[in-house]
């Protein structure tokens, strides 16, 4: 057993002693490529903290001829597979940790070498004299010992684009890892005489260079395209409330700040990291902050593309935005639009994606709060002021203060709409979700309540253990806040909120586009 030559699996033994979510599904996907040369490698990225090295520690446990894994494996759903027993503990693997070997190096210059000799020193140590004393270069290490012995290796690569992201600037160096990887996985005899299987991880998708991809031979499953592999991104809402249900945890706490992310056929993907952190600590908060900064986010939002700021202040008021993913470069320097940005923040998880409609949306409350972070400084101007201001709103509405409320929006919806370049009902919609954009701590903010006679443009559903009234947001467009609230009575809102039993507010507003000016009508 080694360090990184048949590492075993004491990695997955420590995770099984905690909260476990079964996800050993992905395992047979794997054993369906294994010598496959059209499709034994694969790329599955995702962002931080989304159990990527859990699945790494996974795939070594079980494929490490080294130990014995059934005592591991055999409950789960792996075992009741027919190519469980085929490949459990049969391989020599090799898993590195990139992020490991850049925090080692002497030099990160030399890491590429530090690499390949820390590999070839373990393989040395197993299969001796088949390896030449002077021998440096790994694929010609794993070709040595395959040709004598036969056996072929497993790799599993954690965290493969660490060095992209740490020396973004040393092309030099990238294009030494790309050249390893080649040399690995590029496919002929060699690859085809090494390597069973290969499984790389990290946050963003394989580097292109121009058009073409770096490595063509693997077969990529990213935010934008997670395929097959959708329900291994994170947790499914079936996961989700299993574990609710033996935590004694409410789901629906646990759905309006992890939930959001949504992949075709699965529609409810959680933030794993987030889910497990408020069951150890049995409490809703925000976890996303705490291991991520919200500088990073501050910088992309903040670039200067046409269009990208628009598309900001559309998420940050509850709508999505059309984008377009094939131009990113699959790194964090060669950004040419406001495209490029956003499919950046969807693989690091700062936006969801809706692939059927090329739209990127805010997915949760607890990202949502990330953005009210990043957009703090004054190059937001008054949006971010509106952000940090919307406390205030919310205390003026609850207060029936409905001259406040006016004149707040007013302000706003004015700034909202010279930024966006229209001045209409959607103008009207982003500007007043921006004004109450810490409302969500409070409240679940559904746009177009379903209703039994119509449609409320906005309903505040009061989260679990919220004193704070419901209310509904009627908006008019160049006619009354008095009939807005009319309509409500009308209309009999009752979708969401028809079990509500508390009290609730009634906020009709209009806006009226000759004089630019705001009126409300507030009803307890």
């Amino acid at each position: 057993m080694g360090i990184y030559l048949n590492p075993g699996n004491e990695g997955f033994k420590a995770i099984r002693k905690g909260i476990y979510v079964d996800k050993t599904g992905m395992i047979d996907y794997i054993n369906g490529t294994i010598c496959d040369a059209s499709c034994r490698m694969t790329c599955f990225s995702r962002p931080r903290r989304f159990g990527k090295s859990f699945a790494a520690k996974m795939l070594c446990a079980y494929y490490d001829k080294s130990c014995d894994s059934h005592g591991l494996f055999d409950d789960l759903e792996i075992a009741e597979k027919p190519s469980y027993e085929e490949h459990l503990n049969k391989y020599d693997v090799i898993c590195l940790d990139i992020t490991y070997f850049i925090s080692i190096s002497q030099d990160i210059k030399n890491i590429i070498s530090d690499i390949q000799i820390s590999v070839i020193k373990e393989l040395r140590e197993k299969y001796g004299d088949l390896i030449a004393e002077d021998e440096k270069i790994l694929p010609n290490a794993l070709v040595s010992v395959s040709k004598e012995t036969g056996n072929k290796f497993i790799v599993i690569i954690d965290e493969w684009d660490a060095l992209f992201r740490e020396t973004k600037d040393d092309d030099a160096l990238q294009k030494e890892y790309v050249q390893l990887l080649r040399g690995l996985f590029k496919g002929g005899a060699s690859t085809d005489l090494t390597i069973a299987a290969a499984y790389m991880t990290g946050i963003l998708p394989i580097k292109k260079y121009g058009t073409q991809s770096a490595l063509t031979d693997f077969r990529e499953f990213t935010m934008t395209r997670p395929a097959k592999l959708a329900r291994y991104v994170g947790f499914t809402e079936e996961e989700v409330k299993a574990l609710c249900e033996k935590s004694q945890m409410n789901f629906e706490d646990m759905r309006a700040w992890y939930d959001g992310y949504s992949f075709g056929g699965i529609n409810h993907i959680y933030n794993p990291n987030s889910v497990m952190n408020a069951l150890r600590n049995e409490e809703i908060q925000n976890y996303w902050t705490m291991s991520e900064s919200f500088e990073s986010l501050k910088g992309y939002i903040g670039m200067n593309f046409d269009g990208l700021k628009d598309a900001i202040i559309t998420m940050l008021g509850g709508a999505s935005v059309r984008m377009k993913i094939g131009t990113f470069q699959n790194d964090i320097t060669s950004f040419g639009s406001k495209d490029d940005v956003l499919t950046l923040l969807v693989h690091l998880g700062y936006l969801g994606y809706d692939a059927e409609n090329n739209k990127a949306y805010i997915p949760n409350a607890e990202v949502a709060a990330a953005f009210e972070d990043a957009t703090s400084g004054k190059e937001w101007g008054t949006v971010g002021s509106a952000i940090a201001d919307s406390e205030d709103l919310l205390d003026a509405t609850l207060e029936c203060d409905s001259d406040a409320v006016a004149e707040a929006l007013e302000n706003i919806h004015s700034d909202v709409s010279s930024v966006l370049q229209y001045n209409n009902e959607a103008s009207l919609s982003c500007a007043i979700t921006i004004a109450y954009y810490t409302a969500r701590r409070f409240y679940e903010i559904i746009r177009e309540l379903p209703t039994g006679k119509g449609f409320a443009d906005l309903a505040f559903v009061p989260r679990r253990n919220v004193n704070k009234p419901a209310m509904i947001v009627e908006l008019k467009y160049n006619k009354d806040a008095d009939s807005a609230i009319r309509q409500i009575h009308e209309k009999r809102y009752d979708g969401a909120l028809k079990d509500y039993t508390g009290n609730m507010l009634l906020v009709g507003i209009n806006y009226d586009k000759e004089t630019k000016k705001h009126s409300c009508v507030i009803e307890a």
